[in-house]
């Protein structure tokens, strides 16, 4: 089992940034892909952004430019870098991990527990 803790969320005005933060425990070694969804209320969880153990990244078209995700394989933690943030990315955002060697899109089989960020305007 892999059990993963984020850090990071709270509350900024629109155009603010934060950072995510996620940290790997358990069987680390299975680890292929790491990645952040977020749930907004009433709306199903997406996949916003994910890398690979080497370096391949995937981004959902309405964080491109303004997302960047980054992780350390040796410490086993993911990050999420949010710039230009705005109202419609405020949702609970969710680490995850992947297994399965297919690419940063996932599938995902590990989650968090999450973390708020909300957006002011």
């Amino acid at each position: 089992q892999v059990q993963l803790a984020e850090s990071g969320g709270g509350l900024v005005q629109a155009g603010g940034s934060l950072r995510l933060s996620c940290k790997a425990s358990g069987r680390t070694s299975v680890i292929y892909s790491m990645g952040w969804f977020r749930q907004a209320p009433e709306k199903q969880r997406e996949l916003v952004a994910g890398i690979t153990t080497d370096g391949g990244t995937y981004y959902a078209d309405s964080v491109k430019g303004r997302f960047t995700v980054s992780r350390d394989n040796t410490k086993n933690t993911g990050n999420l870098q949010m710039d230009s943030l705005k109202p419609e990315d405020t949702a609970v955002y969710y680490c995850a991990a992947s297994e399965y060697g297919l690419g940063a899109r996932g599938p995902y089989n590990y989650f968090g527990q999450g973390t708020q960020v909300a957006v002011s305007s």
